[in-house]
């Protein structure tokens, strides 16, 4: 029965969430550029006109580095937590990120080794 209860509370969350993002869309669809000429709808960059369009795709060489980006950050994400678990744990947690920066350190040396990180 507690399950019911629940899932009636999840319901809930999805439907009223899905109602303020139909708002919300529609508001923005309705008051999106009122007033506004053609010269004002135009994106710019320091005054100018762009030269790029704004989708224009980027090297595969910037993905590259936003993943490793991505990797060192969750390395700190879970070092932080690591700190308070060490003083409770001791050798064990110290033995267990030994372990978790071992398996990072490789995956850096093979992204060394198959040069990766060349930004030329």
């Amino acid at each position: 029965m507690a399950a019911l209860g629940s899932l009636g509370a999840a319901l809930a969350v999805f439907v009223s969430a899905t109602v303020a993002l139909v708002a919300l869309r529609s508001a923005s669809d309705a008051i999106a550029g009122v007033g506004e000429t053609a010269s004002e709808r135009v994106p710019f960059l320091g005054g100018h006109p762009p030269e790029t369009h704004a989708w224009s795709r980027f090297h595969a060489r910037y993905y590259v580095m936003a993943l490793l980006f991505l990797a060192f950050d969750m390395e700190m994400v879970f070092m932080y937590p690591w700190a308070v678990v060490f003083v409770r744990e001791g050798g064990i947690a110290l033995a267990e990120m030994g372990m978790f920066i071992t398996i990072l350190l490789l995956g850096v040396l093979y992204a060394w080794r198959e040069r990766a990180l060349r930004w030329a």
